[in-house]
C-alpha cells in the first residue's frame, strides 16, 4: 500500500512516501492536499501521481518519527491555505461495542433501551443497502475544523472547562472536494477521535458538545488502504508504564453500515461538498477506556496502531488546570 507523510522544517513542507525504514522526498510538493489536486485534474490515481514524483534521495524515517529531526511530523492531510476548509466530522455507533458502551452511559433501566441502541439497531437493520439503494443514515457529528487536528506526538488536550477527555481509537477518512463538487476518497489514516464522556455520560444530549475536542490523526496517509477488517489497539501508558491496553477489529464486515451508505449520508449536504475543501470523518470505535472507569492523567500517552496502516499514532495527553473564566460578550450596539 501506498504510505505518504507530510513533515515540516520551520516554514518549508515537504511530503514523502514511506519506504520502510526511509521515507523518499516527492519534487516540489508541499502538501498532499496539491498531490491529490494533480492527480484529479490529471486522472490519474493519487498513488501514481506520487510515485512519479518521488525522485529524490531518501531520509531515515526514525528521527523524524522519534522527535529527534529538524523535521517534524505534520498531521496526515490538512488544508495548506485555509485551516477552516478542513472540517473535521463522525459517526458513531457503527460497531458492536460502541452500541454497547453508549447503552452502559445512558440507561435507565432493564427494561428500556436508549435512544443510542434504537439507532445501533436501525443501522444493523438498514445500514448496508443493496448497490444503488440509500440506506438508514447513522449517527452524525461535528468536531471542528482544522484547528483541532493534532499530529503524531502532539498532545491532546483536555481544557479547563472539559469535565474528562477519552481516547477514541479509529479509522478515519480524508476527503478532497473536487473543482466540479464531486468528492474524492484519497486515502485512510489510524485516527484517535478523543472526546468528553464524563460530560456525555450526564445527558446523551450533551454529545455534540463532548465532541468539540482535539483529535489527532495520522502520521501516514494510506492512499490504496485494504479496509475489509482491520486489527486495532490501542495501548495507554502513564510514567513509561502500560495502564490499559485493548485490541479490536474494524473496518467493513465489522460495522453495521457500509462504507458507502457512510459516505453518502456525509456527502448529501450541499454544504459538504464546497469545491477544494478537505473531510476528515472518524468512523467508529468499539472500546474505550473510559468504560472500564480509566481516567486520563496529565503526561499519559495514548498509542493507536492499525496493521497495514503504517508507524502507531502517539500522543500525550495535556490538562489544563487553569479554571475557566466566564466568557463576556462586547455589546456593539
Amino acid at each position: 500500500m501506498t504510505r505518504l507523510i507530510q513533515i515540516k522544517k520551520g516554514s518549508i513542507r515537504r511530503v514523502a512516501l514511506v519506504e520502510e525504514p526511509n521515507i523518499r522526498i516527492l519534487d516540489a510538493t508541499s502538501s498532499i492536499y496539491e498531490v491529490a489536486n494533480s492527480a484529479i485534474r490529471a486522472g490519474v490515481k493519487l498513488s501514481d501521481m506520487a510515485r512519479q514524483r518521488a525522485r529524490h534521495s531518501t531520509m531515515e524515517y526514525n528521527p523524524i518519527y522519534q522527535g529527534k529531526s529538524e523535521w517534524q511530523l505534520m498531521p496526515a492531510i490538512d488544508h495548506p491555505d485555509e485551516t477552516s476548509r478542513c472540517l473535521i466530522s463522525g459517526t458513531g455507533l457503527t460497531h458492536l461495542g460502541s452500541a454497547r458502551n453508549r447503552q452502559s452511559m445512558h440507561e435507565t433501566s432493564t427494561e428500556d433501551l436508549t435512544d443510542s441502541m434504537k439507532m445501533f439497531r436501525w443501522g444493523l437493520e438498514g445500514g448496508r443497502p443493496a448497490a444503488g439503494n440509500i440506506g438508514t443514515p447513522p449517527e452524525w457529528f461535528y468536531k471542528g475544523t482544522g484547528s483541532a487536528l493534532r499530529a503524531h506526538g502532539e498532545s491532546l488536550d483536555i481544557p479547563g472547562y472539559a469535565e474528562d477527555g477519552g481516547e477514541e481509537a479509529e479509522i478515519a477518512g480524508v476527503y478532497l472536494i473536487a473543482p466540479n463538487g464531486h468528492p474524492y476518497r484519497i486515502g485512510l489514516a489510524t485516527g484517535n477521535e478523543f472526546s468528553d464522556h464524563q460530560f456525555e455520560k450526564k445527558n446523551y444530549l450533551h454529545l455534540a458538545g463532548s465532541k468539540l475536542r482535539t483529535c489527532a490523526l495520522g502520521p501516514e496517509l494510506v492512499v490504496d488502504p485494504d479496509f475489509e477488517s482491520l486489527p486495532v489497539s490501542v495501548t495507554i501508558e502513564r510514567e513509561g508504564v502500560v495502564l490499559w491496553n485493548k485490541s479490536f477489529r474494524s473496518g467493513r464486515s465489522e460495522m453495521c453500515h457500509s462504507l458507502e451508505n457512510i459516505e453518502h449520508h456525509h456527502f448529501k449536504y450541499e454544504a459538504h461538498r464546497r469545491r477544494g475543501d478537505i473531510h476528515v470523518h472518524f468512523f467508529g470505535t468499539d472500546c474505550l477506556s473510559f468504560s472500564d472507569q480509566v481516567h486520563l492523567h496529565d503526561g499519559d500517552v495514548i498509542e493507536v496502531s492499525v496493521e497495514g496502516y503504517g508507524r502507531p499514532l502517539r500522543n500525550p495527553v495535556r490538562v489544563d488546570k487553569v479554571k475557566p473564566a466566564p466568557i463576556r460578550v462586547i455589546p456593539l450596539g
